[in-house]
């Protein structure tokens, strides 16, 4: 890694000084924890010459949570988060993803909105500088086409890896949004477009992996929340190729209801595998039945036909589908069987 260009740090304490600084300095980053931004910006990937940091704005520090609903502040740090004693009560699965990122002295310094609007990531794009020079660079960078699918026609493949995303995805989060045009509350699905879809243009409602986040040009995650299902249980696990630091080959985030012997309710969403997390659609099918051979083989479909077997990482896509498949399958079962 090369030492860090010249750049402009500011420290608003209000998020009205936030949003008039983005304002000012419209090629400007945001930055909370900087684990993820300050390695691509040694990478070369970005040069932004003005950083905005956000943790001093006291209004997105806060974690509000209870058996009626979460809110979480986007400065929240992910070891706050983790360790906070109502979120792992009533809301296990944001604690556990949350508990799951990179390593302890990352979750110290990384924060929840980073997480939610973490950059996506590929063997050909997560890379030093000199060596997307000496490889031909990707679609994702300054190069004309994606070397994952070169015959993608200018589809951008990059893959989504944050781990809060599907977790907050099963239990129907919404996100709140601030920027130059006013502040707007929008389901958290939606600000997802990373579709990468080969016979699809990129549009501003249907991206790919570079175009993955829906935000409108200076606009911020300010909050993320959601309302408590009575009776949901919920679950986060992942697989990584070293149980710290490293991004997942596929994580899984399960949320279900169980009405007797059979399944009321089931939501299920994945990280690692697409460029955005995926929340399985057809799910629904799937409920008002007992946990049989004819339940997993249902839910093993899903997984194939909505999870990207594409080789963006050092695991093959196919493996990766697997582990994701895997991983849904245990998690439901364990979440089922709890008593």
């Amino acid at each position: 890694m090369d030492a860090l260009p010249d750049f402009k740090l500011l420290r608003p304490t209000t998020l009205d000084d936030a949003l008039k600084a983005r304002a000012t300095n419209p090629d400007s980053r945001p930055l909370g924890g900087g684990t993820d931004l300050t390695v691509n910006i040694r990478r070369g990937i970005v040069a932004p010459a003005v950083l905005i940091e956000m943790n001093n704005v006291a209004e997105l520090r806060a974690i509000k949570a209870d058996a009626n609903g979460i809110e979480v502040g986007a400065s929240v740090t992910l070891a706050e988060l983790s360790e906070h004693p109502a979120v792992r009560a009533h809301y296990p699965v944001v604690a556990q993803a949350a508990h799951e990122i990179a390593g302890p002295t990352h979750r110290v310094m990384g924060t929840v909105g980073g997480n939610l609007c973490l950059d996506t990531r590929c063997i050909y794009y997560n890379q030093s500088e000199w060596w997307r020079d000496a490889n031909n660079h990707c679609l994702k960078t300054t190069g004309t086409m994606c070397h994952v699918a070169p015959k993608s026609r200018g589809v951008c493949f990059a893959t989504f890896s944050g781990d809060l995303a599907p977790a907050f995805l099963t239990l129907g989060a919404e996100v709140d949004l601030a920027g130059p045009q006013g502040r707007r509350t929008v389901p958290l699905d939606q600000i997802y477009i990373g579709f990468a879809r080969q016979d699809v243009p990129v549009t501003e409602t249907q991206g790919d992996g570079k175009f993955f986040l829906a935000l409108r040009p200076g606009e911020i995650v300010t909050a993320v929340r959601a309302k408590n299902t009575p009776g949901l249980r919920s679950a986060y696990d992942k697989i990584r190729i070293r149980r710290s630091i490293e991004y997942p080959v596929a994580g899984v985030a399960v949320a279900l209801r169980r009405d007797g012997d059979t399944l009321a309710d089931l939501r299920v969403a994945f990280t690692g595998t697409n460029p955005r997390p995926v929340l399985l659609g057809g799910t629904k099918d799937l409920c008002s039945r007992p946990l049989d051979e004819a339940f997993y083989k249902g839910l093993d479909d899903l997984v194939r036909d909505q999870v990207m077997a594409m080789k963006t990482t050092f695991t093959p896509g196919h493996y990766r589908r697997r582990v994701a498949s895997v991983l849904a399958r245990r998690l439901v079962t364990k979440l089922f069987e709890q008593p």
